[in-house]
């Protein structure tokens, strides 16, 4: 029955105009590698570069989304053998068992806080863990904690149990849906996807996400093959109202579709790459749910 797709939860008023960008495998490490890209984004985002053309379609992004993967190599926890993912052996006087502070780095979370903040004042967030991030493994998700954004946090609402709009800096679960300017949105940062490819050939990854759609089941793979909290009561990926937009991060490269329901349901659904790996900003109206792709890359002479 296609009715039971159809949401019956009220959503808030639609404002005319405004984008929504979204980006996805930000892959901070700490390098130094990561200043230049992270910096250009930055400014992007902020109106500070390019022309004037641009630069006014930049004031009309309302929220930043980041679909996932914000951190390289938070999880899993390396080797005891190993102080990082360097593959270096600890010092001898290291502990041998135990938690070893000395095996910490900082650098990528303090690296994320420092963006976020600079952000804040001016661009709302909404973040997603991934499956690199420092969070549960098992989904859904839980948020990244407050703790880990020392600077950003005092932009977080206080927890709220009604369902409503985002605040400023919105920490979310994966899978996530919630309202924005009067559209419903579903996200995800991307485990459910790329598990079902460990076992299916091909890489159709829009008729893939189309499916799941149709299956209303955001994690088909979830609990055979995809980790996730036991849930005796029912399935709790089971799709109860169809989202107008669909995304899904980390994805090797940039697709969109619209997705049609049988009661004429319209549902814009969108792959986002990796950002460490295209330099690629998925931006997308919120007035005709039409993306556009921002490619932000570094020339080497």
């Amino acid at each position: 029955d296609g009715r039971a797709a159809v949401g019956k939860q009220k959503v808030g008023k639609r404002e005319e105009g405004g984008k929504v960008a979204i980006v996805s495998g930000l892959g901070i490490s700490g390098d130094a590698g990561d200043t230049l890209t992270l910096d250009l984004l930055l400014e992007y985002l902020l109106g500070e570069s390019a022309g004037s053309e641009d630069q006014v379609s930049v004031s009309a992004i309302s929220r930043l989304i980041i679909a996932g993967n914000s951190l390289a190599h938070a999880s899993p926890i390396p080797p005891r053998d190993e102080v990082g993912t360097n593959g270096q052996k600890k010092a001898p006087h290291a502990k041998k068992y135990g938690y070893d502070s000395s095996a910490y780095n900082a650098a990528p979370t303090d690296r994320l806080d420092l963006f976020l903040s600079s952000l804040l004042p001016s661009l709302p967030v909404t973040l997603l863990p991934g499956a690199d991030d420092p969070t549960s493994i098992s989904l859904p998700q839980q948020p990244i904690h407050q703790a880990m954004f020392p600077h950003s946090r005092t932009y977080q609402s206080p927890p709220k149990t009604s369902p409503a709009e985002p605040g400023s800096f919105d920490s979310g679960t994966n899978p996530y849906a919630f309202d924005l300017h009067g559209w419903r949105f579903l996200g995800t940062g991307g485990q459910p996807v790329d598990d079902i490819y460990k076992y299916v050939a091909g890489e159709e990854r829009l008729e893939m996400m189309e499916a799941m759609l149709r299956w209303r089941l955001v994690a088909p793979t979830a609990p055979d093959t995809l980790w996730c909290y036991p849930f005796p009561d029912g399935d709790a990926f089971v799709l109860r109202e169809c989202p107008h937009v669909f995304f899904v991060g980390n994805q090797p490269k940039l697709e969109t579709t619209i997705v049609e329901g049988p009661l004429g349901q319209q549902c814009r659904v969108i792959a986002v790459p990796s950002f460490r790996n295209t330099g690629e900003v998925v931006v997308l109206d919120l007035e005709t749910l039409e993306p556009e792709i921002v490619r932000i890359e570094i020339f080497e002479e």
